[in-house]
């Protein structure tokens, strides 16, 4: 009983480790090239990594969500 038990539970960590990675290499298309252009600028700019890391994360998360999600029509006159 047990057996089948760590069979199962290794069988969904399988499976959910195989979902997530799927994720990450759809991100990678918009996600990766902006990251890196903004992490090299910030960097030559003179700022420390931890900043340029969460800046460059903060603006491409937003731009590669910026194409993901359309506004609602009823919304329409409040988006800038």
């Amino acid at each position: 009983m047990a057996g089948k038990m760590v069979a199962v539970f290794l069988m969904c960590v399988v499976v959910v480790a195989a979902m997530h990675v799927q994720e990450a290499e759809a991100m990678g298309e918009v996600f990766k090239p902006c990251y890196e252009e903004c992490q090299k600028d910030c960097q030559a700019s003179g700022n420390g990594n931890t900043f340029c890391e969460m800046k460059c994360d903060t603006d491409c998360s937003l731009k590669e969500n910026a194409g993901t999600f359309s506004p609602h029509p009823s919304l329409s006159p409040y988006v800038l």
